[in-house]
Order: C-alpha cells, then sequence, then structure tokens
C-alpha cells in the first residue's frame, strides 16, 4: 500500500494547479471525501489519508501537514516492554469556506470551522471554532472570520486592474508598484 501512495504522489508532483490536484485525489479515492471547490498545494499524501475529509470552497496553502497518527508507542514499547501501547489515529475534517496556511500542521481527531482561517505556520492542536481565524503555536484564536472579511472589503490598498498577476506571474510594473507602497509605508 505505501507503494501505491508513494506513486500517486509521484504523479501529483506533476500537477500544476492546486484545483486539479484535489480533483486528481477525489477521482483517485486519496481522501474520505472532497467537496467542490478545493485546492491543496501540498505534494504530499499523509499516512492513512482515508481518516481527511474536505467539504467545500477549501484551501489548503503549500506545506501543510496533516497527521492522523502519532508513532510515540514506538518509544513507549522500547522504554516499557512490559506493555502494549498501540498506535494513537484518529480522524481530520476540514468543514466549508476554510483558508489553511502554508506550513501549518493539522493533528489528528482535530474539525477546523466552517468559516475559518488557519494563519501561516500555525499548529492546531484543538478543533477551530466556527467563524474563527488563528494562529500560533499551538494555534489560538486571534479574531473572528467576519471582521477578516469587512477588513478585506473595506482594504483600500490594492493595485490597478491592469497590473493583476497572471498565470502567477506578476509585471515588473506590479513589483515596482508595490515595493512604492512598501517604502512608502516604512
Amino acid at each position: 500500500m505505501q507503494i501505491k501512495r508513494y506513486w500517486l504522489m509521484v504523479r501529483m508532483a506533476f500537477i500544476r494547479s492546486g484545483f486539479r490536484r484535489a480533483e486528481f485525489a477525489r477521482r483517485k479515492g486519496i481522501y474520505n471525501a472532497i467537496g467542490e471547490n478545493v485546492m491543496i498545494q501540498s505534494r504530499k499524501i499523509p499516512l492513512y489519508s482515508r481518516l481527511i475529509r474536505f467539504h467545500n470552497n477549501i484551501m489548503v496553502a503549500s506545506n501543510v501537514t496533516f497527521l492522523t497518527h502519532d508513532v510515540t508507542h514506538n518509544m513507549l514499547n522500547k522504554a516499557f516492554p512490559d506493555n502494549k501501547f498501540t498506535e494513537k489515529i484518529g480522524c481530520i475534517e476540514i468543514m466549508d469556506n476554510v483558508f489553511i496556511g502554508a506550513n501549518s500542521t493539522i493533528l489528528y481527531n482535530i474539525r477546523i470551522g466552517p468559516d475559518a482561517i488557519v494563519a501561516a505556520g500555525s499548529v492546531v492542536t484543538k478543533d477551530v471554532p466556527e467563524n474563527t481565524v488563528v494562529g500560533g503555536n499551538p494555534a489560538r484564536v486571534i479574531g473572528t472570520f467576519d471582521d477578516y472579511v469587512k477588513k478585506r472589503l473595506s482594504d483600500l490598498n490594492t493595485y490597478p486592474e491592469d497590473l493583476k498577476p497572471k498565470g502567477k506571474r506578476i509585471k515588473p510594473e506590479l513589483a515596482v508598484h508595490e515595493w512604492e507602497k512598501f517604502d512608502a509605508k516604512n
């Protein structure tokens, strides 16, 4: 079974779009479920990936790690040979309208959202309640989803529409524009 998992990861490595990667995972039955409008940037397939369920409108950024198990039982069995420790496993469920930032780690027996944001680099050790933004290690509530949406809607710090990034590339003029804004505030 491990060979199949590695083979699927190799195949996923060549799929450039996170949306297409999620669709491939859905077709191959890699996860328990994948809803509509799901983007998975990571090319890693977690061990016990069938214990992970994605609902709708979910964006998973690069290098997010889903841990469906731990291996402390190996150490404990060596340290305490008269006892028999078993591997702990658990499910991860990502509800509707969730963003998980780059380099985050999601532990097992966790439910995130709906309407939640996990900030980049977070370590999620407890359920993420509905309508929250969490961040840190361990992840803690740092705001509400509704407040984040309001802030983004009122954010006038944007760029001209004709400079909009296309094909995952930016025009040199957009880089100049962004550096000018950055330097002006510092």
